[in-house]
């Protein structure tokens, strides 16, 4: 088991190395094949399967990883599940404007951002983009421009008076990030991404359109903070603490049963893609390491599935917004998530299983239901459960500001998981 501060410094470059969905997943299948997990073509037959460790990348944004040891329906699956995408601004096909001067990107607003905190921030752009080479030949690669180029800035205090008063912001004239000056920049949003092609990937040969999607992150590293250092600040926490800890408790378990991650993409969104939570991802791999569908059934029966996504941490300005009995605190371990309308799966039997655990890892655990006059959200729990009928709940760690484009969480939290997780496995 990795010790609390390599734990932590591992962490750290998984945020940082980890700017959007597309990235984590390769991320992760990095950190999965240097181990000597394998990686399964979808497009081939995977006939008997041997003894092994494999993952699948679908999308080049969700992924799912699994050690394989018996096709016996008693066996079943211990499954983690998590997400790779965060709230972000997504970069528009046509984007280029030009105002007063200045060169900007038009983007669209992706899952429930908050958005006030975007303002005044020196922003990266990263994601992937395809290609036509000259011989006709479609390719595609990941795109991080890894420095500042891109700001949205506040509207002066002299000019709106209010501004510090609730304000309503307009995503289509507001959130327009700037890019340069017109006089410095190009006129061509395809030369913008041909250059940085060229920069990146120099044998790369575009003849023609380049098709993109790309996101516009906060260029700012995940630090430390804290007299003690006790706190990680980052973008998306939420819920790339869950990807992470539910990769290295893949990675770092000592044992011989059938363990499974599944981290999906566009669970902000929805989940419903052919790589969501709400898609066949899950289903279709299963399906294939288990044909029969009595046997596949009578192995679901005997599994178990841990959604692992951030929870809200009571935060110390604003306690009256949390159910008085029900108060997540910052370092005092994952959460238990519960919702009587099903928008989290957890019930009294996997809470309990999960209690359990927390006590063979000796991890301290917190319960969580919103105030009743108040909406939670949602999680993969409730989705992956239904479509594959399989007992599920719904944890994470606490956390403050979720869905910010910078968030906070106590760095014993996300170590918790990892050794809860580990345990699971």
């Amino acid at each position: 088991m990795l010790s609390q501060n390599d734990y932590t410094t591992l962490l750290l470059d998984f945020l940082r190395s980890s700017p959007t969905a597309f990235h984590a997943a390769s991320t992760a299948a990095a950190l999965l094949r240097d181990k000597g997990f394998v990686q399964l073509d979808e497009q081939e037959s995977w006939n008997r399967l041997p003894v092994g460790k494999y993952f699948v990348l679908r999308n080049d944004s969700s992924l799912l990883g699994f050690t394989w040891h018996s096709g016996q329906p008693s066996s079943g699956f211990k499954m983690i599940g998590a997400h790779t995408d965060s709230p972000v601004l997504k970069v528009k096909p046509n984007p280029l404007r030009k105002e007063q001067n200045c060169l900007q990107l038009g983007v669209e607003i992706y899952g429930g951002a908050l958005l006030r905190p975007w303002f005044d921030r020196e922003l990266s752009l990263a994601g992937r983009i395809a290609w036509q080479e000259a011989d006709g030949r479609l390719c595609s690669t990941l795109l991080d421009f890894q420095r500042p180029v891109g700001i949205i800035p506040s509207l002066a205090i002299h000019l709106h008076r209010e501004a510090n008063k609730q304000q309503e912001i307009n995503n289509q004239t507001d959130m327009v990030p700037l890019i340069g000056l017109i006089e410095n920049g190009s006129n061509d949003f395809q030369q913008i991404l041909r250059e940085q092609l060229r920069h990146q990937q120099p044998e790369a040969q575009p003849a023609g359109f380049i098709d993109h999607e790309l996101f516009f992150y906060d260029a700012m590293p995940p630090s430390l903070t804290g007299l003690s250092k006790e706190f990680i600040v980052s973008a998306r926490l939420d819920n790339l603490v869950s990807c992470f800890a539910a990769v290295q408790a893949l990675l770092t378990a000592d044992t011989d049963e059938n363990c499974l991650i599944i981290l999906n993409d566009h669970e902000e969104v929805g989940s419903t893609s052919a790589v969501g939570a709400q898609g066949p991802f899950l289903r279709d791999i299963l399906e294939r390491l288990l044909p029969d569908t009595e046997n596949r059934q009578t192995a679901l029966r005997s599994s178990f599935f841990i959604s692992a996504d951030n929870a809200h941490a009571v935060h110390p300005n604003y306690a009256a917004k949390h159910d008085p009995q029900h108060l997540p605190h910052l370092g005092k371990g994952p959460v238990l998530k519960f919702n009587a309308n099903q928008r989290y799966a957890t019930n009294a039997a996997s809470a309990a299983r999960f209690r359990q655990l927390c006590a063979q890892a000796e991890v301290p655990v917190q319960d969580f239901v919103s105030r009743s006059d108040l909406a939670c959200g949602s999680t993969i729990g409730p989705l992956t459960a239904a479509g594959i009928g399989i007992d599920t709940v719904d944890i994470g760690i606490p956390s403050l500001a979720m869905h910010s484009i910078r968030e906070t969480a106590a760095c014993i939290d996300c170590w918790h998981l990892y050794r809860v997780l580990l345990c699971f496995f």
